[in-house]
């Protein structure tokens, strides 16, 4: 059994095939899946997919920092929204807080712009960052191109390092030993079945077995010999075969391990 800890199922809704992706992770041994949110637009979305089908999907709920935009505020008004969901008695609550962050990848070129945009970004995440301190919930984090800034504000916001989740690393294992230190781990996409991410290889070695987890991001980010498809939480199986042979251990204990860690770690009954 796998669960794909993080995927995005709005684009299976768009297309009407929600429970046919199901179908097919539950063909491929992917028997629970984590939506992730990214917005008001999902989150009510994937709470009612979470409803529809207990015990294969659970979802979270976050402000994604490519939803920020330079000249809008309305991102204090969404925040604000989060902690309803987590308090909720009429349907499912998230299993975490996600994914949140930082990303200077996706900033626009203008010098001036871009920064307005990355204050934006902070202030929303240190302002999510302590709605999680207070809900005491597991935290997805997002950090492209903008590691560094994401350890300090964690460290800064005192939450608890155990609860948190870098997902889709895709650093090396410098980086991946900063957050083991500090309690904190990574997650893995299809990125390490490709040819030219041996750091990323590395850092899987690195941080072993004990906070290993494995996921999608569908449909993003498809593993070979999916590469260039859109992904789906099927395809985890791939990314599983290639972590187990990265580590040298069956594949059925790679499965169990990050099974159980995934369970605890995101209090999935």
């Amino acid at each position: 059994m796998l669960i794909d800890t993080h995927c995005h199922l709005a684009e299976f809704h768009r297309r009407n095939d929600v429970a046919g992706a199901l179908d097919r992770a539950a063909a491929a041994a992917v028997t629970r899946v984590i939506t992730i949110g990214t917005s008001p637009e999902d989150w009510e979305l994937y709470a009612g997919l979470a409803a529809a089908h207990p015990g294969r999907v659970d979802y979270t709920v976050g402000l994604h920092p490519c939803d920020i935009e330079r000249d809008d505020d309305s991102w204090r008004e969404q925040v604000a929204q989060i902690p309803f969901y987590f308090e909720r008695t009429n349907g499912p609550r998230p299993v975490a807080l996600g994914e949140i962050g930082l990303d200077r990848f996706h900033l626009p070129k203008d010098a001036t712009a871009a920064a307005a945009i990355y204050a934006r970004q902070e202030e929303a995440f240190r302002e999510q960052l302590a709605q999680a301190r207070a809900l005491a919930c597991p935290i997805v984090i997002h950090s492209r191109e903008a590691f560094p800034d994401c350890v300090r504000m964690i460290d800064e916001s005192g939450v608890d390092w155990k609860k948190i989740v870098f997902h889709c690393f895709a650093h090396g294992p410098d980086e991946v030993r900063v957050l083991n230190s500090r309690g904190g781990r990574a997650s893995f996409t299809g990125i390490i079945t490709y040819k030219n991410a041996q750091p990323v290889r590395d850092a899987l070695v690195a941080q072993g077995l004990d906070f290993l987890m494995v996921e999608t991001d569908a449909p993003y980010l498809s593993p070979v010999p999916h590469r260039g498809e859109p992904n789906e939480p099927a395809y985890v199986a791939h990314t599983a075969s290639e972590a187990a042979r990265i580590l040298n251990i069956a594949e059925s204990e790679l499965a169990a391990r990050t099974t159980a860690n995934a369970e605890a770690f995101f209090g999935l009954k």
